[in-house]
């Protein structure tokens, strides 16, 4: 199947995947871990970037970003971040040459059906890696800033369906904690998983249809005749 060019749409939330070269290691020692995050934390405004959700795994990232009206700012972002861990990982192993892959994969999240869900996904991935038990044990993804951190650390984004899970800020840490701790249905899991691997749109049909009439582009191949209405 033919590449389909990226789609990015203003304020529109993005689950980003972008994997080590040849699926090598990135992050190593603690000092790696954190410096891709006080990276992201500072580009994220300098660039006009919400950050909803990330976990940063030994060979790759998950990321899920909204650029804001300019929509630039992500690409740049993304770019900027990369370019950094590359000279840092280059400069401690002495060598030179790429780091990361050279397309980072992304997908438009459809806000009021799959935001949480897969804010949920990303920081879910340690335990599905039988790296940890649950996800608050695993120190470089955005569980524990968002559930344990106190507030003046917690420098994530609050996107509108984590904000629509209470009146406080405890009762919405609490609401999202049991939402975690559910199943995951397995249609919601490959849905999001597809979705990533094929550069296509994490939603609904009709969401679909509707993001296509905007961007003007089919982003997604479907079997002939209408959808299924969801």
């Amino acid at each position: 199947m033919p590449r389909v060019g990226r789609v990015l749409l203003p304020n529109d939330p993005d689950h980003i995947v972008q994997r080590g070269h040849n699926r090598q290691v990135v992050f190593i020692e603690d000092a790696d871990f954190e410096r891709y995050l006080a990276d992201l934390r500072e580009l994220k405004d300098a660039f006009g970037v919400k950050v909803y959700a990330y976990c940063l795994m030994t060979n790759h990232v998950h990321l899920l970003l909204a650029p804001d009206d300019s929509l630039g700012g992500l690409s740049q972002l993304m770019k900027t971040l990369a370019a950094r861990t590359t000279r840092y990982r280059n400069r401690l192993e002495g060598r030179s040459g790429t780091v990361w892959e050279s397309r980072y994969k992304s997908s438009i999240v459809q806000s009021d059906t799959y935001l949480l869900a897969c804010s949920r996904y990303i920081e879910l991935n340690p335990v599905r890696a039988f790296m940890v038990a649950e996800a608050g044990d695993y120190p470089w993804s955005s569980y524990a800033l968002r559930i344990d951190a106190a507030p003046e650390q917690n420098w994530l984004d609050e996107d509108p369906c984590f904000k629509a899970l209470g009146v406080t800020a405890e009762e919405r840490r609490h609401r999202y904690a049991d939402f975690v701790r559910q199943a995951v249905p397995s249609e919601e899991l490959g849905l999001i998983r597809a979705a990533i691997q094929r550069g296509q749109l994490t939603g609904t049909n009709r969401f679909v249809d509707e993001v296509e009439r905007i961007a003007g582009v089919r982003i997604e191949r479907r079997k002939q005749g209408r959808p299924k209405i969801e």
